[in-house]
């Protein structure tokens, strides 16, 4: 009975979090703390069953719930998870523990309201990959940005009012035209099910808009270039848990969408638009890297990076390459947890200094030698050094998308280059040259952040060395995927 539900014990058990978080008097905040995090801790047990128990051989949806939920509108509670979206379910309950200790020290007003975000950010977050009714799907992807909007409107930075905004209005105008393509496929089909979907077939016109419809949507969040523009300001703004999460999570559920809806549902569609979003990519490759370039904010360095590398995500997926595509699935991963331990890394040292200004450091690696390690460990591997996770989704993309087309590929290398460029004299600037009077006194690391910042560490070897131990739940899952292009 438990194992026939296991996802919805992981999508549901951080309710439990949030009714007891709100009948905690708000003065017991250290209580508030401590029953988030266990909760969290234990959603992300279940997470690691879900893990065990999963089959690698079979290519289908497993674990599989479907219930009866809005019959007026044919909706289900349909849950379900293949090779493609079982890895994201432990990635995004482990983001949103490490969300609790980051913040444990940092976030001093309205702690109670900030810990019940985290808790009902999950549950969308777990939501999103598990859904496979679309109307279920619609629900989750929309719930998710009430309280990363709370998140950042209330515990950001100065300008957050106007980051949340910007935030909140991009993607919720593409959201728009997603839903608008899901509301055209249940008139003419009568159904929200996903899998009933992938079935049907519609005049490659048809198919050209609804792919349109899902694609917008999806590149807003990813955010692929030109739709970029709201990542780097909600992340300057973000306190250190809303950065984390919109790294490690958010833009990748934008390329989780094209992988899961596109491809299969709108297939001719996609082979169709797969030329422009490959130039797309490398574009967003080459700007995302040369406007990290002129970044003087740490964390608006790490924002362009983002773009960057996700155009790496874009590029493997519409490479239909099977290597290609599973490189493009292990890079949203390290991304999200290599891109979410440097958002943490420059938490930490802004709950020191409250600047972010890259000129304000200077030979911090004298003051905070451990601290210096840990960031030299993510440096390297953002820039994809072998035997860090990194290189290796990079290298499976760059190797499947040769094969489609060598000269984007051309153009997509100079963007490892720019990376290894601006990552590399960024830590020159803020690690070595002559010690700030700035730092000189900073204290080491606290418990809490150690506790956030190794576990990253831990997976940037643990896939770098042995990428299989991820791989493996994915090849079926990519194979059939690829079934619908043929």
């Amino acid at each position: 009975m438990f194992k026939a539900h296991l996802l919805s014990w992981i999508l549901w058990f951080p309710l439990l979090g949030i009714i007891l978080v709100w009948f905690v008097p708000r003065d017991k905040v250290r209580l508030i703390k401590w029953i988030t995090f266990l909760a969290l801790l234990f959603d992300l047990v279940l997470s690691c069953v879900l893990l065990k128990d999963f089959n690698f051989a079979e290519s289908g949806f497993q674990f599989v719930e479907k219930a009866n939920w809005i019959e007026l509108i044919n909706a289900k509670y349909f849950l379900g998870v293949d090779g493609i979206s079982v890895l994201f379910v432990p990635l995004s309950v482990l983001v949103s523990v490490l969300c609790v200790l980051i913040s444990w020290d940092s976030i001093k007003y309205r702690v109670k309201e900030f810990y019940l975000c985290l808790l009902f950010t999950n549950i969308a977050m777990v939501g999103v990959f598990c859904a496979l009714d679309l109307f279920l799907f619609y629900v989750f992807w929309e719930a998710m940005l009430i309280p990363l909007y709370l998140i950042i409107g209330i515990w950001g930075g100065p300008r957050r009012i106007y980051a949340t905004l910007k935030f909140f209005l991009y993607t919720f105008f593409g959201s728009i035209f997603m839903f608008v393509a899901i509301l055209y496929l249940f008139i003419k089909t009568g159904t929200f099910d996903y899998l009933e979907l992938s079935r049907h077939s519609f005049p490659i016109e048809v198919e050209k808009l609804l792919f349109l419809g899902f694609a917008f949507a999806f590149a807003v969040k990813i955010p692929m270039w030109p739709v970029h523009t709201w990542l780097p300001d909600a992340h300057t703004e973000a306190p250190t848990a809303g950065s984390v999460i919109l790294a490690g999570i958010l833009i990748k559920i934008g390329a989780y969408g094209l992988l899961r809806f596109c491809l299969p549902l709108f297939p001719h569609a996609s082979l169709y638009f797969s030329k422009l979003i490959l130039i797309l990519s490398v574009i967003a490759i080459i700007y995302g890297g040369l406007a990290c370039l002129a970044q003087e904010d740490l964390k608006r360095l790490i924002a362009y990076s983002s773009v960057s590398h996700m155009g790496f995500v874009t590029l493997g997926i519409f490479s239909f390459n099977p290597v290609a595509i599973k490189g493009a699935i292990l890079q949203m991963i390290n991304h999200g947890i290599v891109t979410g331990a440097l958002f943490m890394c420059v938490g930490i040292i802004y709950d020191r200094t409250k600047t972010r200004q890259i000129s304000y450091y200077g030979g911090l690696a004298s003051t905070m030698p451990f601290y210096a390690a840990l960031f030299m460990i993510f440096t390297l591997a953002s820039i994809g050094l072998p035997g860090t996770n990194g290189f290796v989704g990079e290298f499976m993309i760059l190797l499947g998308t040769f094969l489609k087309c060598k000269a984007i590929v051309f153009f997509a290398a100079l963007g490892v280059i720019i990376g290894a460029a601006y990552m590399l004299w960024l830590y020159q600037r803020v690690f070595f040259q002559n010690v700030s009077e700035n730092v000189k006194n900073l204290p080491g690391l606290k418990f809490n952040e150690i506790a956030a910042v190794l576990p990253m560490v831990f997976f940037v070897f643990l896939i770098g060395l042995y990428p299989k131990v991820v791989l493996a739940f994915m090849d079926t899952s990519v194979k059939a995927l690829l079934l619908y292009l043929k």
